[in-house]
């Protein structure tokens, strides 16, 4: 994975103050250099500026970037930040229309494929990507993001300068830029929180290309362009033959995101998701004779102060165990304790530039830290539970049929802290129900369902675009701030399209959660751990990180300097902080309550005071 970044105005010179501005794309690719720091590279002509730093996964001496190839006098540069799974299928085709490859990367692959097939080609690839091409023969910039938004790429556009980057730190660096916060961006923070609108920044001005999109700016302006959609298609296979095709569907993603020219591992955590990615994973690697590296996360005394709930009724140790028992791993546990958790808390926000998943970010960005001492490369589990169905709000009534997201369904408890004044300014209901309300516009339906099936789809569509949009944007950026590229296989498109189809009984068969995933991959895993419960992302249960929490949100409050004091009022805060804690009641998915609204306030006054946004 990379970094990239970058600027375009096609009614400026760059060229005439080179060195001014080629410090400023060094200073962009910097602010990213977390993303990889193995080569660096800038280009810079007349209308437009690129800049790339990078993580060496594949081509490890000749791949560093931007690539520039010139055709009949035109030059066409890439900066690329991201894996293309199937570039021996797509390179022949190019190899016989005489084009000459001087890298085995697939970064060069992508270039000649958009020479050769045009701005459309991106529906080629099988991947995870965000990148810019510049055409010099079309004088056009064009950014691409690929289906499922697992790699992030940010974007501004400020008196005719279009303004991008894999990360918002990267606009922040060009002059014109600077971070700014309206109503809307606070209504973000706090209403949908640490969700984001689709193509939302947060900050004035900043957005995102959509997953699945692309944006040409040329003379003609700026305009995007949608090259993948769900679509609804009736499901004619039978139940045998659709355990079948989703069992090669999984394994093919794993084993084609095993590409790589360092070592890869995966992140063991004893779910069925995960073990399934590791068994996949770790029988491919020995038909080389070589042994799979797997890590498993918790955290400090959580053995002595764990509490069951109905969101997460054990702990993952166990099953790990298993695992390890049934095939030959090299595992490698880690711990995070509280005090250190807490710290992280800031440094999270530093990665992703907003409020985030509160402590789960900071543990996770930890980890990542921990896994990088020993590969460059991991994959994860991610995304099985918004495809099959295996988050509480699938089949719990109360919370399928919520008049909103199923998973931050009280808003309530999401001004339980502020003032009167500034929750009646907000107007958090009215925003959250017009976000809601306008991605069901876009579901698509199959004529005839039920509304039982069409309430299921509704649910999958809004998991698939916005809460599995927030895990891999925590997945990005924490991996990323440690130079960790993070894979995920079952974010494969084609199992997407394929399973957003399966109807709802197949997927429940027997009433048993994600049967379908359990059924399709029942021979790699022992049946103890095939059929455990779900359960989520540990999270520390010592009562000191609450203390801490407690300790940190009261010296912000006692702080007239503090930005987050204006928005919060401190009666209530001091009476939340001498409330019982709530364990088993989530505040966003399956969050617990009270600790992570104090993480996340912690948080936003944070973000507040370092962009100086109040």
């Amino acid at each position: 994975m990379c970094g990239i970044a970058g600027f375009c105005n096609l009614n400026t010179d760059y060229t005439r103050n080179s060195e001014y501005w080629h410090q400023i794309l060094v200073d962009m690719r910097k602010s990213v250099s977390h993303r990889g720091c193995d080569n660096t590279g800038e280009y810079l002509r007349r209308n437009v500026g690129l800049g790339h730093t990078r993580l060496a996964i594949r081509d490890l001496c000749f791949g560093a970037q931007p690539i520039v190839r010139n055709i009949s006098g035109k030059e066409y540069v890439i900066v690329y930040n991201g894996e293309i799974y199937n570039t021996d299928e797509l390179t022949p085709e190019l190899k016989r229309e005489g084009f000459v490859f001087e890298t085995t990367t697939d970064t060069e692959v992508i270039l000649y494929a958009y020479i050769h097939h045009g701005i459309d080609f991106v529906s080629r690839l099988n991947g995870i990507f965000a990148f810019a091409i510049w055409d010099e023969a079309c004088e056009r910039l064009v950014l691409y993001r690929d289906r499922l938004g697992v790699k992030p790429l940010f974007y501004t556009i400020k008196d005719d300068t279009l303004v991008f980057g894999s990360e918002i730190k990267a606009l922040f660096c060009f002059p014109a830029v600077k971070p700014e916060i309206d109503i809307e961006g606070l209504r973000e923070i706090f209403g949908v929180g640490p969700a984001r609108t689709p193509g939302n920044g947060v900050f004035k001005g900043i957005n995102e290309i959509k997953p699945g999109h692309y944006a040409v700016f040329s003379k003609e302006g700026f305009n995007v362009k949608r090259y993948w959609e769900l679509e609804s298609r009736p499901h004619t296979d039978s139940y045998e033959e659709t355990v079948d095709k989703v069992s090669f569907l999984v394994r093919d993603a794993v084993k084609r995101q095993m590409v790589s020219d360092v070592p890869v591992c995966s992140f063991l955590s004893g779910g069925i998701d995960s073990s399934i990615v590791t068994a996949v994973a770790s029988g491919y690697l020995s038909g080389f004779g070589l042994k799979l590296n797997t890590f498993s996360f918790d955290f400090k005394d959580n053995g002595i102060y764990f509490k069951s709930n109905s969101f997460q009724p054990e702990r993952d140790r166990p099953y790990v165990d298993i695992m390890l028992s049934e095939y030959n791993l090299n595992h490698t546990y880690l711990e995070c304790d509280e005090c250190l958790l807490a710290d992280l808390l800031f440094d999270v926000v530093d990665a992703k530039d907003l409020p985030g998943m509160a402590d789960i970010d900071a543990s996770l960005l930890y980890f990542c830290r921990l896994v990088k001492a020993h590969n460059k490369v991991a994959l994860t589990g991610e995304c099985a539970d918004e495809i099959f169905g295996g988050y509480p709000w699938f089949y719990r009534n109360e919370l399928l049929w919520t008049d909103g997201f199923p998973w931050s369904r009280d808003i309530s408890a999401r001004t339980l802290l502020l003032t009167d004044d500034f929750v009646k300014e907000l107007n958090l209901h009215e925003y959250v129900s017009e976000r809601y309300s306008d991605s069901l516009k876009s579901v698509p339906f199959l004529e005839g369902e039920s509304p039982a099936d069409k309430r299921r789809r509704e649910i999958t569509y809004l998991n698939i675009k916005w809460f599995m949009q927030t895990l891999l944007d925590r997945m990005d950026r924490a991996s990323m701030y440690s130079g960790l590229e993070a894979r995920v296989p079952f974010a494969d498109h084609r199992i997407i399209e394929y399973v957003f189809n399966v109807p709802w009984d197949m997927k429940l068969k027997d009433g048993v959660e994600k049967s379908l995933l359990r059924e399709s991959c029942k021979d790699l895993l022992p049946r103890k751990l095939l059929y455990r419960k779900k359960s989520p992302y540990p999270k520390t249960y010592h009562p000191n990180y609450e203390r801490l929490l407690s300790q940190m949100f009261t010296d912000i409050l006692n702080d007239p300097n503090s930005p987050i004091v204006s928005l919060v009022d401190k009666n209530k805060a001091m009476i939340f902080l001498k409330s019982p804690s709530e364990y088993g009641k989530p505040w966003f998915g399956q969050l617990m309550a009270a600790p992570q609204l104090l993480a996340y306030m912690i948080q936003v006054n944070y973000w507040l005071e370092k962009y100086s946004l109040l």
